[in-house]
């Protein structure tokens, strides 16, 4: 007789509508020892402000330039942007196999916070609800001139960040990059085909099967997505129709502030350390585009962490995922349960009490 399929067991392949790619889902594969890279252990303290440091108030950056002493959020050009608004255009190409074409845009820097010592889960809040301010506002800034603002933060040495102070980045860019041309080309798809925002009806599905669902507030709902590639990968989704950040009203950013700190902190908790990812929001295009019809979009953050095991044993995209296809081992739903699972509406383990 033939087996009866068990996700948990069997190992499948599960389609991703957003990107268009598959991801081969092989839970049994969690069962062997482990013998693998095991990361070092996290710094245990970050000291509150060093005056050598360039992303600090009041520090002295790489091209001379002083840091004002901010109390807040601080938004600056990056000193080593990989796009600049006025490069050369590199011409026809004398080849089809031989294609390039111009690349313009800035690069800025955000910092979340004064302090260093401190990441987004153990803000207040209110000092969230400014990030979000902020992110809205450069956003509608540089989407005025540019088709892709990219806002994305790379928390901890494993995802490469250089710099532990609390921070993200935000490149504009004259072109769509690969990855969102590929969202907008499945969301249009699907929309001319259903009526509706692919993303709307995932959410709202979701909600119906409760099997991936990590979080829910009256404007917003994590999950963990049924083709999560990353281990503990999760997507953040409005309930309402939303195309881009600054079309947020007051009522939806307090409601993402609260709900990212209780994200944030399940995923500090997980492992009982400062967990690492790298997150970046999507929307509509901008630029000459924003007042164009972009219904099939549905605002949308990624978060994708490396970890697999434990704080110490991390995920590697190597291999199998850099020659054929994404595979993972845990099913989204297996994560959706430990995330829920581990100090389920518990404070952060550092502070032993919510912040406010």
């Amino acid at each position: 007789m033939a087996a009866t399929f068990r996700a948990s067991e069997h190992q499948h392949i599960r389609y991703n509508p957003l990107q268009d790619e598959w991801v081969l889902v092989s839970a049994h594969r969690m069962k062997r020892p482990w013998q693998g890279q095991v990361e070092p252990q996290l710094l245990k303290t970050v000291p509150r402000h060093d005056p050598l440091n360039p992303l600090c108030p009041g520090a002295t950056r790489a091209n001379g330039e002083v840091n004002p002493h901010y109390d807040g959020t601080f938004l600056f050009d990056n000193d080593f942007p990989a796009l600049q608004p006025d490069a050369p255009d590199p011409g026809p190409s004398d080849h089809p196999l031989f294609r390039a074409e111009a690349a313009r845009g800035v690069c800025k820097v955000m910092c979340f916070h004064p302090w260093s010592d401190v990441t987004l889960p153990l803000m207040s809040v209110p000092e969230i609800r400014a990030v979000i301010d902020a992110w809205a506002s450069v956003t509608e800034e540089l989407g005025a001139q540019y088709p892709w603002v990219q806002i994305f933060e790379n928390k901890g040495a494993m995802m490469g960040c250089s710099n532990p102070h609390p921070h993200c980045q935000v490149w504009a860019s004259s072109f769509l990059p690969d990855i969102a041309q590929r969202e907008e080309r499945s969301q249009q798809t699907y929309h001319s085909q259903h009526g509706k925002p692919l993303l709307l009806e995932y959410g709202h599905q979701e909600l119906l099967r409760k099997e991936r669902l990590v979080l829910t507030s009256e404007h917003w709902i994590v999950l963990v997505p049924f083709w999560a590639v990353w281990p503990f990968q999760t997507l953040l989704l409005p309930r309402r129709h939303v195309r881009r950040l600054p079309e947020l009203n007051p009522a939806e950013r307090d409601d993402l502030a609260s709900i990212m700190k209780k994200l944030l902190t399940k995923y500090d908790n997980l492992f009982e350390t400062s967990f690492p990812y790298s997150m970046g929001w999507h929307g509509a295009p901008t630029g000459l585009k924003t007042g164009a019809t972009c219904d099939h979009w549905q605002l949308h953050a990624h978060y994708y962490p490396p970890l697999l095991r434990s704080a110490t044993v991390r995920k590697f995209m190597v291999g199998y995922e850099m020659l054929a296809q994404a595979q993972r081992d845990l099913t989204p739903e297996q994560v959706r349960t430990h995330i829920l699972g581990r100090h389920i509406r518990s404070p952060h383990f550092l502070t032993g009490s919510q912040q406010s």
